[in-house]
């Protein structure tokens, strides 16, 4: 990698025996900028290391080439499980994750995204604490934010259609088509799966 950032996360939680203070680590690896800013997600979750960061950030950097934009490959997180926190549980570590990274990323310079535990809930709560700590907008410095912020529509559905496009190619390529009745080769997707058993591994955005 080019850079690996490290920071210490402290967020506080509120409950009925008062306020504690928890401690976590943040991660931001910036792989290769040789075709433009670094580009990839922040991820949330208790797996998170060092060493699966800098895997994901390698592998983003030939998943971003491949979409011809001016883009380079970097990934980030945090050890952190936001299944069943509280909304403001979540906002404070975003906040507080927010702090160690804003130094480190720009539209210039590194663009984050949402990944595993990561949505558009979180990435709004970082975007918020990023225009705090920088004292003026930047719609340009995170993406997957709301379209009140600047997002993309259908933002969320957009990994779902590319499996179902890329799903339709390979039965081009790998000529399923000559299985087909004539009247279900026209390439519409509900004509063209009908019938067929599907595998499906992983969670995420569907569309």
């Amino acid at each position: 990698p080019e850079r690996v950032i490290k920071f210490r996360v402290q967020y506080p939680t509120f409950g009925p025996e008062g306020a504690e203070l928890h401690t976590t680590t943040g991660y931001r690896v910036q792989f290769n900028s040789a075709l433009g800013p670094y580009k990839g997600g922040l991820r949330f979750h208790p797996s998170v290391s060092e060493s699966i960061i800098k895997f994901l950030g390698f592998e983003q950097i030939f998943k971003n080439a491949l979409t011809n934009l001016p883009i380079g490959g970097g990934k980030g997180g945090c050890v952190y499980d936001p299944k069943g926190k509280s909304d403001s549980e979540v906002r404070m570590l975003c906040e507080h994750f927010m702090k160690g990274l804003y130094r480190h990323i720009g539209p210039n310079l590194d663009v984050p995204a949402g990944d595993i535990g990561v949505g558009g809930r979180e990435i709004g709560y970082m975007y918020g604490e990023y225009v705090r700590l920088k004292g003026q907008p930047d719609m340009g410095v995170l993406t997957g934010k709301s379209t009140d912020f600047g997002g993309s529509k259908l933002r969320p559905e957009a990994t779902g259609y590319g499996l179902v496009y890329i799903t339709l190619e390979a039965l081009k390529k790998y000529n399923h088509y000559r299985y087909l009745p004539e009247e279900r080769r026209a390439g519409v997707a509900e004509n063209c799966f009908k019938g067929l058993k599907v595998l499906i591994s992983g969670s995420g955005n569907v569309a």
